[in-house]
């Protein structure tokens, strides 16, 4: 089993490189995204869920990540939590059953920043992207996918998104084995880790047939 490390900033095309690698990899790959573990703000009045700041740490349940994270390695089979942006809240009746596969991607804004989390992965790749880039995206999305305004999507890029992106996600680029420049669009970089991907299992499974 492979466990990969993908994080990034907001909009900064970690999806798509996602996607990218799951094609080529089919049926073999089960990505866990991390916005299925935020912290559930049930509990908090409507107008305070809205204050809720997505790009910290601390909001993030890394002890759920860790433990289903755990479990996925050793065979088991996990209920990722449902999550909603638009109430803040996490199901309390639904949840999405993930088996174990040959390839486990995480893939989240603040994954590096958590070391237990780390130390699990066997490739770590950080995408990186032009802040200009990565506003339009966050924009796109936050307005079509997650019902915001124009005007509040710009407040909280300027007031938590962009602040949080150097003081946390940024720095924890250090920690990365491979960086990917120009975001999901670069498809060399992408061609690149499917094939490194492809020959670490290729070695794992001429490992496990030689010690049969």
């Amino acid at each position: 089993m492979l466990i990969i490390g993908i994080a990034g900033g907001s909009g900064s095309g970690k999806t798509t490189v996602v996607k990218a690698i799951t094609q080529q990899l089919k049926e073999r790959v089960v990505v866990i995204p991390q916005d299925s573990y935020y912290k559930d703000s049930s509990h908090l009045p409507p107008e305070e869920r809205q204050k809720v700041n997505f790009d910290h740490p601390d909001s993030i349940d890394f002890e759920l990540l860790n433990r289903h994270l755990k479990e996925l390695k050793e065979g088991k089979s996990i209920e990722q939590p449902v999550y909603s942006y638009i109430t803040c809240s996490r199901s309390k009746t639904e949840t999405i059953t993930v088996d174990p596969a040959e390839v486990i991607i995480i893939e989240g804004i603040l994954i590096f920043t958590c070391k237990h989390l780390r130390e699990q992965m066997d490739i770590k790749i950080f995408v990186d992207a032009d802040d200009d880039d990565r506003l339009m995206r966050v924009m796109a999305r936050d307005i079509i996918e997650r019902g915001k305004t124009v005007e509040s999507v710009i407040e909280r890029y300027t007031k938590t998104v962009k602040p949080m992106y150097l003081q946390f996600i940024e720095p924890s680029k250090r920690y990365a084995d491979i960086i990917i420049p120009q975001g999901g669009h670069n498809k060399v970089a992408i061609d690149v880790i499917s094939a490194t991907i492809e020959k670490s299992l290729n070695t794992d499974r001429e490992s496990q047939n030689n010690n049969v």
